[in-house]
């Protein structure tokens, strides 16, 4: 594998050797080469083939000839001149963009961002996003203190292909426990317990993950992909003050990075009726709005549901704000399944027809979307009584229809459709027949269930403390997975928190995954779950006369530079942190530009002994490779992996290895 880093540096010293390629300040002439490089410039091409790196990167062998990769060597000359190589954006503002065009010149909407381009892997973690950090100074020899504020690591999609492919590797798990109505039972060889399945061969346990959710979403693929009924998440929400730490100076972009990067791959978890709910306040809801689109695309756009979750502040300065938004889009809006509530059935049936009392309902769509550009594919001429009918709106511009062609087709096939004329006007209508003293009410946009201070008051209530500022109550939890689920159906969330999703799915009899990174995954969100297996009587219980039971997995992510940065955070003092090099050294793996012998000088220099401790870890921690936190699954035999033989049971169990 060639490092990004490394390339880049190479082809830089290469191109520099050419005069005609740098100025008279020993700068690159960008523009001067990438011509060269359409032209097939002889210059060019010489000083590339001669190095072996150059050549594999960006030429393909053709029986004894070499043919020259020229979008893809301008390409990298673009990426690896912009924002130090992690971005192609080089300004810092955010614009609505389709490809090059901006939005003034088209039609279309594309959320455009710094670091689009990129994968963030990201950590939630209260020790993230130290003001001081240190770099190798060529021209010093040495470490250099630098200050501001502490950089992300972006992987850029184009210049860090086989990087990326590794960190989006299945993961190993260890620590695997059952905990049921009897004390937890180990997981893997020799504790007699595995994974339990269904006829199909999936999974059936509900599953608590630790670790970071990226790398769990790409773990779970392979068990899951195309599974998952519902997804909520109500992530953080980059206001400043919450967990979101990624304190860099392109904080906004990095969350919405941080957002595409776990959506992306969120998507191919969910089933085809599947659908997904993102909760989010007034601080990115517009922009979240516009990436979802981007994502699921705007024809499986569902709703925008506002959620009244708090009472108004009397200090606010301008407009309190009492509600969040919940972003819901379907994977495939032709096939998704949203079910509706059941209310009494008061309506009058005026049709009758061998199958019983019907009613009717336009087959035109009305209310928001219901033009033509709102749902493009739903505009259709519809064969009936051999007229050809368009859904047109009243005022006489083009609609759509609520059903596809093919569900329509069948609807009539049924004798389920009506045509009436009314007021000169051409309209098909669905029969609803009547089936009890019942009927399916559509939910609103309009949420008004629970507030935050009454599931801050069931927290004190299971743990005799306020746990979270802002909780989401369980009866909003109660709501969504009414509309999106049935019994036994899978629910994931990939920003668990003190675990009300995985609390409400239990109780309702759903399959639930949660995926949670910080510590108090164990002591908040683990011992709640214990607490509904054990019968609590708080949020939904009542509601739903749960009496406890049931059981779920607790996995975690096994550990490789993240239990490295977990040692260097547990030292007392300087003198212990330098013991600990060695360790690193043997045990864990070192970012590929750490040179060991400048760094051991560079610790035992008066320098670093005058450093507070937080920034002495500081440095300790950036000579790790933050692309190796955990092991990959097909790592788990290696010894120096440091996983039991029942963590190695329980990954080849849960990969069905």
């Amino acid at each position: 594998m060639i490092e990004t880093n490394a390339l880049k540096s190479k082809i830089e010293q290469l191109l520099s050797q050419v005069p005609d390629f740098v100025d008279n300040e020993k700068n690159l002439k960008i523009n001067v080469i990438k011509t060269a490089a359409e032209n097939g410039d002889v210059k060019l091409l010489e000083v590339l083939l001669k190095n072996d790196e150059a050549k594999a990167a960006f030429f393909t062998p053709v029986l004894d000839s070499f043919v020259f990769k020229t979008a893809a060597f301008k390409e990298f000359l673009e990426y690896s001149t912009a924002c130090n190589s992690y971005s192609k954006y080089l300004g810092k503002k955010i614009g609505l963009y389709m490809g090059d065009s901006a939005l003034i010149d088209r039609s279309e909407v594309v959320l455009n961002f710094p670091f689009k381009d990129c994968v963030l892997e990201g950590g939630q973690k209260k020790e993230d996003g130290l003001d001081t950090y240190f770099d190798y100074d060529e021209k010093k020899g040495e470490y250099t203190e630098k200050q501001g504020k502490r950089r992300e690591i972006f992987y850029n999609e184009v210049l860090a292909r086989d990087e990326i492919d590794s960190l989006f590797m299945p993961k190993a798990f260890c620590n695997a426990k059952r905990y049921g109505e009897n004390s937890p039972r180990l997981l893997g060889e020799g504790a007699g317990v595995s994974f339990n399945r269904n006829p199909d061969g999936t999974i059936t346990d509900n599953l608590i993950i630790k670790g970071n959710n990226l790398l769990a979403l790409h773990s779970l693929k392979k068990e899951f992909a195309g599974k998952v009924k519902l997804i909520y998440i109500d992530p953080p929400y980059n206001t400043g003050s919450d967990s979101f730490a990624y304190n860099d100076n392109f904080n906004h972009s990095s969350w919405l990075t941080f957002m595409k990067n776990r959506l992306e791959v969120a998507k191919e978890l969910l089933r085809e009726d599947g659908c997904i709910f993102v909760q989010c306040d007034d601080n990115e809801q517009a922009y979240l709005k516009i990436l979802m689109d981007d994502i699921f695309g705007r024809d499986n756009f569902i709703s925008s549901i506002v959620w009244k979750g708090r009472g108004g502040r009397q200090d606010s300065k301008f407009i309190a704000q009492i509600h969040e938004t919940i972003q819901v889009f379907a994977k495939d809006i032709n096939t998704v399944a949203i079910y509706k509530e059941e209310v009494a059935d008061e309506d009058s049936y005026t049709g009758k027809d061998e199958k019983g009392e019907y009613k009717l309902q336009l087959l035109r769509k009305w209310g928001s979307n219901s033009r033509r550009i709102d749902r493009p594919n739903l505009y259709f001429g519809v064969v009936f009584e051999g007229q050809t009918i368009f859904p047109i709106l009243p005022d006489g511009s083009d609609g759509c229809w609520r059903w596809s062609k093919s569900k329509i087709d069948d609807a009539i096939k049924e004798n389920l459709i009506v045509l009436q004329n009314k007021n000169n006007k051409i309209e098909l209508y669905e029969k609803i027949y009547k089936t009890g003293n019942t009927k399916e009410k559509v939910f609103t946009s309009w949420f008004e269930d629970g507030f935050s201070g009454e599931a801050a008051n069931h927290q004190k209530d299971l743990f005799n403390e306020k746990v979270f500022d802002f909780p989401k109550p369980e009866s909003l939890l109660k709501r969504i997975i009414e509309i999106a689920t049935n019994e036994n159906d899978i629910v994931l969330d990939y920003h668990l928190g003190s675990g009300t999703t995985a609390a409400v799915a239990h109780k309702m009899k759903r399959q639930y995954i949660g995926v949670e990174q910080m510590d108090y995954i164990q002591s908040v969100t683990v011992e709640r779950l214990k607490k509904v297996i054990a019968g609590e009587q708080g949020g939904i219980s009542k509601a739903q006369g749960w009496q406890g039971g049931g059981s779920f997995v607790y996995l975690e992510l096994a550990k490789k530079n993240e239990a490295a940065l977990e040692q260097i955070a547990s030292c007392a003092s300087g003198a212990e942190l330098k013991d600990l090099f060695d360790v690193l050294c043997s045990k864990y793996f070192l970012h590929y530009n750490v040179r060991i012998k400048d760094f051991l000088r560079e610790i035992e220099t008066e320098r670093f002994s005058s450093l507070s401790l937080d920034k002495q870890k500081e440095m300790f921690s950036r000579i790790l490779d933050l692309n190796q936190l955990y092991v990959n699954a097909d790592e788990r035999n290696d010894k120096n992996t440091g996983l039991t033989q029942a963590d190695i049971a329980v990954t080849e169990d849960f990969y069905r290895l």
